[in-house]
């Protein structure tokens, strides 16, 4: 199943409402497997040591903090990211106006082994698929919230945002994973 690709819209060529406008309801539940199920290979066989590992890693970017991320700090931002996203698409399916930010980060610096990145994702799919279900039979898709930098997102927008921010995510947890294998082959 196909992700949503961004660049698009950072590109300036398209909104988010064209980006997503061909995608229904139906498509949110095997794109959310198909981007945990990536990510879940991504990591499969990382070790404890791998999750803190500290990466050359020049996408590290999140509020103007520029310092490398571990394994454990982009994987608790992006499920963060993703749950935020689906919580506020649950709101808007729901015909709830959102204005708001809805999000909870675990600290990542207690994020330093591989059993918790592993239940940290699973945690995250169960949590992404409980919002998709209780979105109602008929879901209020005029409902729209008013980003200051994505514009208007009705419920499969909002929801669809979580998922590319996390796809997006993709390349560095390999590029992490490869840098911690790699010094792990060395030492």
């Amino acid at each position: 199943m196909p992700m949503l690709d961004l660049t698009p819209f950072f590109s300036k060529e398209k909104t988010v409402a064209e980006l997503t406008s061909g995608f229904t309801v139906a498509d949110l539940r095997p794109m959310t497997d198909t981007l945990f199920n990536t990510i879940k290979g991504i990591v499969a066989d990382v070790t404890d040591a791998d999750v803190v590992f500290v990466p050359v890693d020049p996408q590290a970017n999140d509020s103007g903090e520029t310092s490398s991320w571990t394994l454990g700090h982009v994987i608790v931002h992006a499920t963060a990211s993703n749950e935020e996203s689906g919580a506020l698409a649950l709101d808007l399916a729901r015909g709830v106006v959102v204005e708001w930010r809805s999000r909870y980060e675990t600290p990542w610096e207690t994020v330093t082994t591989s059993a918790q990145v592993h239940q940290r994702l699973e945690e995250s799919h169960r949590m992404m698929h409980a919002m998709l279900d209780a979105w109602p039979d008929a879901p209020h898709m005029d409902t729209v919230q008013t980003h200051p930098f994505f514009g208007e997102l009705n419920p499969i927008s909002r929801y669809m945002m979580g998922i590319g921010h996390e796809e997006q995510h993709l390349d560095q947890l390999r590029e992490i994973v490869r840098q911690a294998k790699a010094a792990r082959s060395t030492s």
